[in-house]
């Protein structure tokens, strides 16, 4: 399908904004950026209280922002999210429409988490603190009134990195309850360069500059991006992970990364729903006040979830 037409009017606004020879963002203007991108996620979150905690990482303490829906009752099931942002951008505050609005579509008590960002902490220090978040919701889970035999672990673009890693982790490991694994435009290929990022590498929300400036700033060097604490689609032992939810949006760089990992986890028994938006762009969840479709796709989820917990 052709890009949908408010998905190209959007670009072509951020275009006439953007410089003529686009060049490397400084870490502050990356973030900055997005911040100012996520002004765009109006999406509905009725009755959803939120309250602010710190919660204990390998590095320190860990802020969080946990959402209880009206309707979830003493115990609900519970959600850790992570934000996206390249791993160096991004943070609770920017995704707070984002996280509210899945609390409430899914039901699920939901904690969203502000792991540490590179370049002040490049790799691992994310995914440990990914792993050590979940690890917490799971033996906290009474006082946060979540039941621990029903967690989902998600997040869009680089959180989805992060969710897809520790599910991968904790399947080789006993002692957590992961029923779902929800994954909104993942990022998950750090190797190798797909059809998708070559052809959107200009002019689709996210740039082949700004991709390449993240990885150099989250990864030390000499590191092999192969690894599948980096790049979660190298895994090669797949079977016993959660029931994977992926969205994929068709004018996506990174659209080829999450549609093979839908295919591999098919093809290694664990059930998937997956469905790639046509006419859609990257982040294209988080743009509600533009793009109709963010709505939609976020009661899409909360459906696919719903029915994931309750199996």
């Amino acid at each position: 399908m052709p890009l949908d037409p408010l998905a190209k009017r959007l670009l072509t606004m951020m275009a006439a904004a953007a410089p003529r020879a686009p060049s490397r963002p400084s870490v502050e203007a990356r973030r900055q950026s997005l911040a100012k991108l996520m002004q765009f996620a109006r999406a509905e979150a009725p009755e959803v209280a939120a309250s602010d905690g710190t919660l204990p990482g390998p590095g320190g303490e860990l802020p969080y922002r946990l959402y209880s829906p009206a309707s979830s009752g003493e115990r609900a099931p519970g959600f850790v999210f992570f934000h996206g942002g390249g791993l160096v951008a991004g943070s609770v505050a920017t995704h707070d429409r984002i996280a509210a609005a899945l609390a409430h579509a899914t039901g699920c008590r939901l904690v969203s988490v502000d792991y540490r960002l590179a370049p002040e902490h490049k790799y691992p220090a994310a995914v440990d603190d990914a792993i050590a978040a979940t690890e917490w919701v799971a033996r906290e889970a009474e006082t946060l009134g979540i039941d621990a035999e029903r967690l989902v672990i998600g997040g869009d673009s680089a959180g989805a990195t992060l969710a897809a890693i520790v599910c991968q982790e904790a399947a080789q490991s006993a002692g957590l309850s992961i029923v779902a694994q929800c994954l909104i435009c993942p990022v998950l290929d750090f190797e190798e360069t797909s059809p998708s990022r070559e052809a959107f590498a200009e002019g689709h929300l996210i740039d082949r500059v700004t991709i390449e400036a993240d990885l150099a700033d989250y990864l030390p060097e000499g590191l092999d991006a192969a690894d599948p604490r980096i790049s979660p689609l190298r895994a090669t032992r797949l079977t016993d992970l959660p029931t994977a939810i992926i969205h994929t949006a068709e004018f996506d760089p990174m659209r080829d990364e999450g549609n093979a990992y839908a295919r591999k986890l098919l093809a290694a028994g664990v059930a998937v729903e997956h469905v790639c938006h046509d006419g859609m762009v990257h982040n294209f969840h988080a743009m509600g006040a533009i793009l109709p479709q963010a709505q939609l796709v976020l009661s899409q989820i909360g459906e696919q979830v719903r029915r994931a917990v309750e199996k």
